[in-house]
């Protein structure tokens, strides 16, 4: 601008109406309005999340959702269906198939192809009537649909109970409880102190079968308890093992006879000397809507991890069935984890896509390692105990439905239906936002550009102002506003989802925008500067025609010029009907000069 005004000072222009081009081009120069445009495509882009059932909790989450290149996932709820149906019981050996699906407690129990009745097998009998009393969900009737009301894995518990005869609000007249032990993940189990009819008392548990049978003495075998042998150990390992590669959550039971007088809060005393009864497996099923989302995520070079608490067979089998895991993606457990110094976990977590029978505490040190390898990292969670590693990721994303108030305060993105496509379509919606950004700001730049060249290229070449104060401030607060603010709310490309993330480091002006910004520029103004030159030439006489033409030039080549910008490729790469915000704000602008150019009284402003 100062330079402007020098060179037309030099040649001979009047200072007075050079000071007021040198100030007119000195607000074109500056973009103010771009702050509240970015605000409002932020805010815009986040009402349209809310429609995909993502709540936007901190603004800048939708512009780092545009960079994420690692989505650590939870298994249960997120990538399935969170709808537990038992389908197998493992007791006295034998595997037992359970039919039926859904919480509607219809089923029928199969040896083989032979059907079975729970009360002629002791072992299954046993291991339904403490699963349905080690239990703190309800099941419930609704019209003609089955609903639970809590876990679904205990829910599950529950309709396989009642499938054997077991009904909860029943038992619970004869049993009475004394003392629970709430499942945590640190221990992977709960246990239930009863009081039996008889007046005795009981410890009734369930949990992760590995873990479990740690705590186990003996394991009850047709009708009667048997000391634990390791030979039987590795037989109830193997069962646990191959339910667990055909996608089937496990959970084993125990009990033990209590004795009276006994540290009751003391759940090492009371999880001890059990006797093992079965494997019980249940199917949740991934969700149908997850593998497609999962296919865009890796096409957009997003990896996605899946974190489970199951065995590691289980999250292998389920992470294959989604498309999570390739031919050479490395799996971890937790005890994996724990063995592992911080520098060596660092060395192979980019190659990890599964962790297995993992603890809250893991999900934080997931984060670090990912974070220390340069990536950029979302991670989801729901308990109190996720809100570290929620807080943590550069993207902490709560579950809306069974989050905790804690995990979705840590939170910045909140999924409305626990969903993982969800997740995608964030992702989706951040980098569009991204990108909207980058044309808003290439098109008000490269007008801004193009107003100053104009302006100096007519000084250095000692032509008359070829654009007066108020036709620059015109352009500056009238035309490019409206243009700006559609270029904010256009449509994703094509290839939105077809790009690796952008880098952490990647300034906004990478990528070829700023060669983009002074090309356009250069155009822009030399389109202006002809149309000027030209009728000044045939004309010297009639300045005021030449700049008319000049100014209705500029505008024209700047409405043009924002068609270029909806493309990163090419102004006939996109529909330009398209955007009819972006049709409907050239209109306008066009409409707005047009009385500027021919009605008698604003011409003489």
């Amino acid at each position: 601008t100062a330079l402007v005004v020098v060179a037309g000072i030099l040649h001979g222009h009047n200072i007075y109406n050079m000071f007021l081009a040198g100030v007119s081009l000195a607000v074109a120069a500056i973009p103010e309005g771009l702050p509240a445009i970015v605000t409002v495509a932020l805010a815009l882009g986040v009402q349209r999340m809310i429609k995909r059932k993502a709540i936007v909790r901190k603004l800048p989450a939708v512009e780092t959702l545009g960079s994420a290149s690692v989505i650590c996932s939870d298994k249960t709820g997120t990538l399935t269906q969170n709808k537990m149906t038992v389908t197998h019981i493992w007791a006295d050996g034998e595997l037992i198939e359970v039919t039926g699906t859904g919480y509607k407690p219809e089923g029928e129990f199969f040896e083989g192809k032979t059907r079975i009745h729970p009360s002629k097998k002791g072992t299954l009998e046993k291991v339904l009537l403490f699963s349905t009393l080690c239990n703190n969900a309800r099941l419930e009737k609704e019209g003609k649909d089955w609903t639970v009301m809590g876990d679904p894995t205990e829910g599950a518990l529950l309709v396989v109970g009642e499938k054997g005869g077991y009904r909860l609000q029943d038992l619970q007249g004869q049993w009475k409880r004394v003392y629970e032990y709430p499942f945590d993940s640190t221990r992977k189990m709960m246990s239930v102190r009863l009081q039996q009819p008889s007046g005795k008392e009981m410890l009734t548990t369930k949990g992760a079968p590995d873990v479990l049978l740690s705590r186990c003495t003996h394991v009850f075998i047709h009708g009667k308890a048997e000391p634990l042998t390791p030979t039987y150990k590795r037989r109830i390992l193997q069962a646990n093992e191959a339910m667990a590669k055909k996608a089937l959550r496990v959970l084993g039971m125990a009990y033990r006879e209590s004795v009276r007088g006994e540290n009751v809060e003391d759940e090492n005393v009371a999880e001890r000397n059990l006797v093992f009864l079965g494997l019980i497996g249940m199917i949740d099923p991934p969700r149908k809507e997850v593998r497609e989302p999962i296919r865009k995520c890796r096409r957009a070079g997003i990896k996605t991890v899946m974190i489970t608490g199951d065995h590691q067979k289980t999250a292998e089998a389920i992470a294959n069935q989604l498309g999570i895991l390739p031919p050479n993606g490395l799996t971890l457990n937790g005890q994996d984890l724990y063995n592992m110094s911080d520098s060596e976990f660092e060395e192979i977590v980019e190659d990890v896509f599964v962790y297995a029978r993992v603890s809250p505490e893991h999900k934080l040190r997931i984060v670090k390692a990912l974070l220390a390898r340069g990536q950029v990292v979302g991670m989801t969670g729901d308990g109190v105990n996720d809100a570290p590693a929620i807080k943590a990721a550069d993207i902490g994303i709560a579950m809306g439905i069974t989050g905790t108030d804690v995990t979705k305060e840590a939170a910045s993105l909140i999924l409305a239906d626990d969903n993982f496509a969800t997740i995608e379509a964030s992702i989706e919606e951040g980098r569009t936002i991204y990108d909207n950004i980058r044309k808003f700001i290439r098109y008000l730049l490269a007008s801004n550009v193009g107003e100053i060249l104009v302006m100096f290229f007519a000084m250095l070449a000692g032509l008359p102002l070829p654009l007066v104060p108020i036709q620059i401030l015109w352009v500056n607060l009238v035309t490019d506003g409206l243009p700006a603010l559609a270029l904010g709310v256009d449509q994703p490309e094509a290839a939105t989802m077809q790009r690796a993330p952008r880098s952490r480091t990647e300034g906004v002006f990478a990528r070829g925008l700023a060669t983009k910004i002074i090309t356009r520029g250069f155009l822009i103004g030399g389109v202006t500067l002809f149309a000027f030159w030209l009728p000044y030439m045939q004309n010297p006489g009639d300045l005021a025609r030449a700049q008319t033409i000049a100014f209705a030039t500029l505008v024209m080549a700047q409405l043009i010029h924002v068609f270029d910008c909806r493309s990163e490729i090419s102004i006939y790469s996109r529909n330009i009907m398209e955007n009819k915000y972006l049709v409907l704000a050239v209109i306008s602008s066009i409409l707005l000069i047009l009385p500027v150019i021919y009605m008698p009284r604003l011409q003489l402003i």
